[in-house]
C-alpha cells in the first residue's frame, strides 16, 4: 500500500511537502519525525 505524506509547517499547519511512499519508507519518515518534533499528515495514497 501507498501513502500520501505532507510535511506540515509550524505555524500555520499548511503542507510545505508532500511524498508518495510504501509502508516500511512511512515507519522511517515517522521515526526521523518523532525525533525531530516535525508534524506529518498521512493518509492512504489514492489510486489512480
Amino acid at each position: 500500500m501507498r501513502f500520501e505524506i505532507l510535511r506540515l509547517d509550524d505555524v500555520q499547519g499548511a503542507a510545505t511537502d508532500t511524498l508518495i511512499a510504501d509502508a516500511a519508507t512511512v515507519r522511517k519518515l515517522v521515526e526521523a519525525a518523532a525525533r525531530t518534533g516535525e508534524r506529518l499528515y498521512i493518509r492512504p495514497c489514492k489510486t489512480v
